[in-house]
């Protein structure tokens, strides 16, 4: 219990003192939207992100378009934005309407980078 615990403090220390989210074994981390963030937020969230990335992605036809939901849009574009911005966690913030995840959220075609 012990060395989870110093682990986890070890990690915490690191993720604070240089900012960006990268595991002891250079695990990838994402950003998605919460299950729990309303409609209006969620909008928001996508015009924000798309304000400052590249949402071509999301056009009809292109992988990620469907499903065709603001949940899942947010998150792909949420996920652009935090990894075009380096992979802080302050850039997973979204008015804490946002998750960093350790699984990869990529589904059929739409890769998540």
């Amino acid at each position: 219990m012990a060395k989870v615990a110093l682990t986890l403090c070890f990690l915490l220390l690191s993720h604070i003192s240089v900012g960006t989210l990268v595991l002891a074994n250079q695990q990838k981390t994402w950003c998605v939207a919460k299950p729990s963030s309303d409609q209006k937020t969620l909008q928001e969230n996508i015009n924000y992100a798309c304000s400052q990335v590249d949402c071509r992605i999301l056009q009809k036809g292109c992988p990620c378009s469907s499903p065709d939901n603001l949940m899942n849009h947010a998150s792909i574009v949420m996920n652009l934005y935090y990894q075009a911005k380096g992979r802080n966690y302050w850039n997973c913030h979204f008015g804490n309407s946002a998750l960093i995840v350790l699984t990869d959220p990529s589904y059929g075609s739409c890769i998540y980078e």
